[in-house]
């Protein structure tokens, strides 16, 4: 999966088109991903000592991989990923548009 925790990335499809958010959580044996802000569900909540208050709350749902693009640090449009070989035999993500090292 190219996209990781801490990544910033844009819906580019569903009810949440056009968002853009930080990644909060990568399931990659799913091929989904938690997006902060993105695919908001009400969840009816009873009262526990982690939520004294219970009722009904608000929290991120996990949506597919392929409906996100990751957002270019120095253009700060969506791009694609592409993958290079540095001269030390790692591997570095890059993206398409700007041609500039992703960090990782």
């Amino acid at each position: 999966m190219r996209i990781r925790k801490g990544d910033t990335v844009q819906v580019i499809a569903g009810n949440d088109k056009g968002k853009q958010g930080k990644v909060l959580k990568v399931f990659p044996d799913k091929g989904r991903i938690i997006v902060e802000k993105v695919n908001l569900i009400k969840r009816h909540t009873k009262a526990s000592r982690d939520v004294p208050q219970g009722g009904i709350i608000e929290k991120e749902g996990p949506i597919h991989a392929s409906n996100v693009m990751l957002v270019c640090p120095t253009t700060g449009r969506p791009t694609r990923i592409g993958k290079e070989i540095l001269s030390d035999g790692s591997r570095a993500r890059v993206s398409k548009k700007s041609g500039e090292m992703l960090n990782d």
